[in-house]
């Protein structure tokens, strides 16, 4: 029987295997790197887009930031405008008062009193003044409360002192009164506001 040596095939064999596994993991590992690289440019493109985004977004946010300044700029003005305006139609509306407030304090006043003191703040008055008797200054009341301007008011004090007035010792009333201006309709406005028109 003849005798065959398979040894040289199967070591042929052996290193023709080994050849095409390096090849094959040359091969893996180069297309795992080539993957490997291809996820990292991707990656690196969706940050560089979403950077693109974020800069466009803080872009428009700031746009829109001036916007709303300036919006809120506008409204302010507009509201010191309105303010002004408001202003305006008010003193335009209370200026025929004070005729009537000046009309009606001279209307009032009896004879026998006389006014040293007039002050005003917003509709209250504060008058101070000399009578000749307390009688007097309950009648400067009446007239006030029945005036059709003026209303509520209130005596706050009264002294009573005496003056040398001539030959004669006179016996005075010193007061002090608050009232209030009204705004009553009446005659007397409509004519007023017909003038203003």
């Amino acid at each position: 029987m003849a005798r065959i040596n398979l040894l040289p095939w199967r070591d042929e064999l052996r290193r023709k295997r080994e050849k095409n596994f390096y090849i094959a993991a040359g091969f893996a590992v180069t297309l795992m790197i080539g993957v490997i690289y291809g996820i990292d440019v991707k990656l690196q493109q969706d940050i560089d887009y979403q950077e693109g985004r974020n800069k466009f977004l803080m872009d428009q946010t700031r746009l829109l930031d001036k916007k709303l300044k300036s919006i809120r700029d506008l409204d302010e003005k507009k509201q010191n405008m309105i303010a002004r305006m408001e202003i305006i139609t008010q003193l335009q509306a209370s200026r025929p008062e004070v005729v009537h407030l000046f009309d009606e304090l001279v209307r009032t006043i009896p004879e026998g009193v006389y006014y040293k003191e007039i002050i005003q703040e917003g509709k209250s008055i504060s008058v101070s003044g000399v009578a000749q008797s307390n009688a007097f200054v309950s009648k400067l009341i009446r007239n006030l409360n029945a005036s059709d301007w003026l209303d509520g008011a209130d005596l706050e004090e009264i002294v009573s002192s005496s003056a040398q007035g001539g030959n004669d010792l006179l016996r005075l009333a010193q007061f002090k009164l608050k009232v209030n201006q009204t705004r009553k309709s009446g005659p007397d406005e409509k004519q007023a506001s017909d003038e203003d028109g």
